[in-house]
């Protein structure tokens, strides 16, 4: 389910219906007439707002003489601008990453002008890395969405956060620099939010809590994360939903974004995740090597253009469900 606004509800939009801004011609110099809902701002904000970039990238467009305004007047992106001025933008060739699209499996729960909401399968890498330099979501992304293209100049899809392989669920990907500053920001400042659902051995220490230990890397194993004294702040809060065969259900709400945050700090308070081969090796996993109990299930967040709350929410994938039944029914 989602509670999120219309795609023609735009800032840009005046109560009547009417754009504020001419449509863009076919060239590579863009032509807008500024409508009163920009007038008095800057001119590095107004850039950012019409094409959707960041305000440091229309910063640089502006000091590279890429900007015109009429009538005509000394440019620089601090200049207000008015009702009615006619501003001229020239867009620079789009720099390319080596990325080839692929055909890759994963469902998009929705999709705007600025952003795209994804729901990642289990075993599903987010970005290219060494060992996985192909078969990425990023992949996946610029072969669905061909024109996901330009972020900055820079042709590659708004990766803003992501899950472990080993997690399903919701993710946001922002479409152009505009949505991709507004949600880092809003990521750094922790108005995302961000719950998961994860089943774990044993019980957690009380029916609610908070868990802030820091995490870094392990100093006695470099392929797993610790809670280290000296480690970055970290915080999960969490909620037991039902205990029944030694087994919990437990909803996770993260208020930082550290590498398996959730992991840690759950095998910190002795309830490690199911099929974790990692931070509980000495448990045998039912599910295959690419799938862990933890499932994104809801995010919400402020649409970075519109402002407006938008909120999702995506059930359990039917391996997660049905591993639930067995563990109710005493057969897991």
């Amino acid at each position: 389910m989602c509670s999120t606004p219309s795609s023609t509800d735009r800032e840009y939009i005046n109560e009547e219906g009417e754009g504020l801004l001419a449509a863009p011609s076919s060239s590579a110099v863009q032509n807008f007439a500024v409508g009163a809902e920009l007038a008095g701002h800057r001119l590095d904000f107004v850039i950012s707002r019409l094409l959707g970039v960041s305000r440091g990238y229309a910063q640089k467009l502006i000091k590279e003489g890429h900007a015109s305004l009429t009538p005509a007047r000394r440019v620089k992106p601090a200049v207000k601008v008015a009702e009615g001025d006619s501003l001229a933008v020239e867009i620079p060739p789009a720099e390319t990453l080596d990325l080839e699209p692929q055909d890759i499996d994963f469902e998009t729960v929705y999709d705007d002008e600025d952003l795209i909401v994804v729901n990642k399968p289990a075993g599903l890498v987010v970005h290219p890395a060494p060992g996985h330099w192909s078969g990425t979501l990023v992949h996946g992304l610029l072969f669905r969405y061909p024109d996901l293209g330009t972020l900055n100049g820079v042709r590659r899809p708004g990766i803003v956060h992501r899950l472990d392989a080993t997690t399903s669920g919701l993710m946001v990907v922002a479409r152009n620099g505009l949505a991709q500053e507004g949600l880092f920001k809003d990521f750094k400042e922790r108005r995302i939010r961000k719950e998961y659902l994860a089943l774990c051995y044993g019980t957690t220490p009380s029916e609610r809590g908070s868990v802030k230990y820091p995490i870094d890397r392990d100093p006695y194993n470099r392929l797993r994360m610790a809670c280290v004294e000296d480690g970055r702040e970290a915080w999960t809060d969490y909620e037991r939903l039902w205990h029944v065969n030694n087994y919990s259900l437990v909803k996770c709400i993260l208020h930082s974004g550290r590498t398996h945050q959730i992991r840690v700090h759950m095998q910190a308070v002795r309830a490690p995740l199911v099929g974790d081969r990692l931070y509980a090796p000495s448990r045998q996993s039912p599910f295959g090597p690419e799938r862990l109990f933890l499932h994104s299930w809801r995010l919400g967040f402020r649409h970075p253009r519109s402002g407006k709350e938008m909120l999702f929410t995506q059930p359990l994938p039917r391996e997660l469900a049905d591993y639930l039944k067995k563990v109710r029914t005493g057969a897991a």
